[in-house]
């Protein structure tokens, strides 16, 4: 593989053992004892900013403190005080209190060269929230060149004459460019941190001061002091008196670059993290340009040292993710762990620090860890695309018996199924969790026979795959065949529905499609047992693979990045989990984020069809997605005693009633805070419109295209709701539970899909098909068309 490329400074490593008169050098050996010449150290805190900048500070000065909002601040306080949940590889952050970050030229820096103003005040407000927290927070940061050569090139060309112009421009002296730049480079972070009520120091160093152990003791103490103080030290190579030759060519080095200086740092003064921002999310298993590069949550030295090479450095650091893997190993095995992640992210630090699963971690007892983690994802989609070929290979009895096997088997282990769900219902009801939630998540006796009757009912149709759905001669002996085929790998998330998982195995199989397959841990128990059930029908043939189970949260961003191998998410849940869903993959998304589904009564309804209609609606199962949430009424009916009939009934069934603000007024119920509201519960919205056309606007305006239905006997206004109603179901005198894909007879449903590319409404078999196009020829060329007569006659497609 080839190693992902990245930021700016590289790194090496580098360490210190505290007073010992010994170091472990860059390359990870224990040098001998270091001699110990006396040196002159520029370790200074800053106080000012250089005369000369005063232009520049006023500018910065007013430019952050305009730009410096309070929105990031806010975020960061909340993020604070409502974290996420801690990935476990990161649970030991929960003990970390000094920790070093080290930002390098490519995140210091725009593609021009120039500041990167945004980015340098983000990583300034993380700080200062590390700090507010009594984090003791250290700063290694590059990025002096970068600004000293910006400042020297507009010298030269203020300077040029007309004839100096017209010749090459040499480069200028890096060293130069150092000594320049740096005083500008900490006159910014100065104004910055200022406008934060934040204080900051300078700390030049250079390689040759590490080896005096006066100096190694002397800059503990001193960084010690400032950080009791909560003063911020930044630290940064002193380039331009530096006598080093070339990075990782002077064998006398004991840092090379600011990313080992980084390294070294950290174990001299015995931080508990050390954080490396790069430009890139961390450590890939190749290029991170390439889609078939995986990002590395966690290094094991024993399994990726020999499995990942490293391209070019970055655009303007010494070094690159060669140089920054090299530090963050001797770091992490001398006992400082190392996150390498992204520096564009401006909340990245806090993120590292909340111990969410970002970036790539290094640890010295990473080889504990499952080691493996990191692909499993990726080789658990493979297995199941594998899986799935071999499905395809079986003849249409083969697959028909795996879907006959799977039904007797749930039959069989219908107890041992209910023993694992009642548990889980037990557990789910001690938690507190919502009654619609428990709801979902029982299997109950009833459920259980109807998902078997719904597998036998896909075994009976008709094979899905390789018919030929048309067929058209081109031009003579020249066939062109439109044939249906499987979309490849589904992965499907869903929360608290363990019968949705036999319902999607079952379409699955059916359709010769690998799954993946991700349930909520409310019904872990439950998903565990079908899936053991499920998988024991798939014969060896075929492999057990075919259908995943996957046991882990922290592997779905994993799984949403895999879109060279999983062909299609289909998500079944709250709006909040389609929502992050479809933000969070590349992947084609198959779903909907709500359930908005309403009933219009009209003026002309037969009353006790409309009561029945809007009774089974709301109440033969609150819970699901095609339940009614809000009931229109025709104005007429308030006036003639209908609207009392209709909300009359809802109430002996204990539907909680909301109003618009019509409804309200009359009924003297609670106003609804909005009408775009899924309860998914014994509650329900109610508002009066002037007409059809007024109810087709509000379902427009305020519903989610899944499901909606007019009780009118004028078949005049029902055709004007079915033909103008741009949802995925409408119906006409019939109740909106009746979109379901087992009652269309679709067998089962992955899911619903309001969306209107690729499937719409209940998604049965069909929806998780494509098409492949067969030619069949006898030797014709194109050669620019002109030996082809093109004759495109449609032919039966059962020829």
């Amino acid at each position: 593989m080839t190693g992902g490329e990245g930021e700016g400074e590289g790194e090496g490593e580098g360490e210190g053992e505290g007073g010992d008169g010994k170091s472990l050098d860059i390359r990870g050996g224990l040098a001998a004892s270091l001699a110990t010449p006396n040196s002159n150290c520029l370790l200074h805190q800053k106080k000012t900013t250089h005369l000369n900048h005063l232009h520049l500070c006023f500018f910065l000065s007013f430019f952050f403190t305009s730009i410096f909002t309070t929105p990031l601040l806010l975020f960061l306080f909340f993020f604070f005080l409502f974290p996420p949940s801690m990935d476990p590889t990161r649970a030991f952050v929960k003990s970390v209190k000094r920790v070093v970050v080290k930002v390098g030229t490519a995140v210091v820096t725009r593609s021009d060269g120039r500041l990167a103003l945004g980015r340098l005040g983000a990583l300034c407000e993380q700080l200062k929230e590390l700090n507010n927290k009594d984090y003791e927070v250290i700063l290694v940061t590059s990025g002096a060149v970068g600004l000293g050569r910006q400042r020297l090139k507009y010298r030269r060309l203020v300077n040029s004459s007309f004839s100096d112009l017209q010749n090459p421009q040499g480069d200028l002296d890096g060293k130069a460019c150092a000594a320049v730049g740096q005083s500008s480079l900490m006159a910014l972070y100065d104004i910055m941190f200022s406008q934060l009520d934040v204080t900051s120091s300078q700390l030049l160093v250079n390689d040759g001061f590490f080896r005096d152990t006066a100096f190694r003791k002397q800059l503990s103490d001193t960084v010690s002091s400032l950080l009791d103080l909560r003063v911020i030290p930044i630290f940064n190579e002193n380039d331009a008196v530096s006598t080093r030759k070339a990075p990782y060519e002077d064998s006398s080095g004991i840092f090379w670059d600011n990313d080992s200086l980084a390294g070294l740092l950290a174990l001299e003064l015995k931080a508990d993290l050390l954080v490396l921002l790069s430009d890139v999310e961390g450590l890939y298993s190749g290029p991170p340009s390439d889609p078939k590069s995986k990002l590395i949550h966690t290094y094991v030295k024993e399994k990726h040292q020999r499995e990942i090479t490293f391209g070019e450095k970055s655009r303007l650091g010494r070094g690159g993710m060669t140089a920054k893997v090299n530090a963050a190993v001797c770091a992490a095995y001398a006992g400082t762990p190392v996150i390498i992640t992204s520096g564009y992210a401006t909340d990245n630090i806090i993120r590292v620090l909340r111990g969410e699963r970002i970036g790539t971690v290094f640890h010295k007892d990473a080889h504990l860890w499952t080691s493996i983690k990191e692909v499993s994802a990726h080789e658990m989609a493979v297995a199941a695309r594998n899986s799935s070929r071999r499905l395809q290979v079986l003849n249409s009895e083969e697959r028909r018996k795996i879907l006959v096997t799977m039904a007797d088997a749930l039959e069989k282990n219908e107890s041992m199924i209910r023993l694992e769900n009642g548990a889980d219902v037990a557990d789910a009801e001690e938690m507190g969790y919502e009654k619609s939630l428990i709801s979902r998540l029982t299997l109950r006796p009833e459920k259980i026979s109807s998902l078997v009757k719904s597998v036998r009912m896909l075994a009976d149709m008709d094979e899905p795959i390789g018919q030929i759905l048309k067929r058209t001669e081109l031009a003579d002996k020249l066939i062109l065949e439109k044939i249906s085929c499987p979309l490849g790998v589904v992965l499907v998330i869903f929360e608290s529905r363990p019968d949705a998982l036999v319902q999607i195995a079952a379409l699955a199989i059916r359709s010769g499609n690998g799954l993946l397959l991700k349930g909520g841990k409310e019904a872990k128990r439950s998903n565990a047992a079908l899936h053991k059930v499920i998988t024991s029908a798939i014969p060896d043939t075929v492999g057990d693979k075919l259908i995943g189970l996957v046991t882990s949260r922290e592997d779905i961003p994993d799984l949403l990045k895999l879109d060279d191998v999983i062909d299609l998410v289909v998500p079944r849940g709250s709006n909040k989990l389609v929502s992050q869903i479809k933000d969070s993959t590349k992947i084609p998304v198959l779903g909907h984020a709500d359930g908005i589904c309403h009933v219009y009564v009209d003026k002309t309804a037969n009353m006790e069809m409309a009561k029945k209609i809007i009774k089974d609606a709301k109440t033969d199962y609150p819970a699901a997605c095609n339940a009614m949430e809000t009931l229109l009424v025709h104005v007429d009916l308030s006036r003639n005693g209908g609207l009392d009939e209709l909300v009359a009934e809802l109430r002996r069934e204990g539907v909680q009633l909301y109003g618009g603000p019509r409804a309200s007024a009359i009924l003297n119920i609670t106003e609804t805070q909005s009408f775009h509201l899924e309860y998914s519960s014994l509650s329900c919205t109610v508002e009066i419109v002037d007409d059809v056309y007024a109810a087709i606007d509000h379902i427009h305006d305020n519903g989610s295209a899944h499901t909606d239905c007019i009780v009118a006997e004028d078949s005049e206004i029902a055709e004007v709701f079915l033909s103008q109603v741009d949802s995925a179901a409408v119906f006409h005198n019939a109740s909106t539970r009746f979109c379901d894909g087992a009652r269309f007879g679709l067998g089962a449903e992955v899911g619903i899909s309001t969306g209107r590319i690729h499937a719409r409404g209940p998604v049965g078999v069909e929806g998780l098909l494509t098409n492949r196009w067969i030619l069949r020829g006898s030797g014709q060329v194109v050669n620019g068309d002109r030996g082809v007569t093109y004759t495109y006659k449609d032919l039966s497609v059962k020829a």
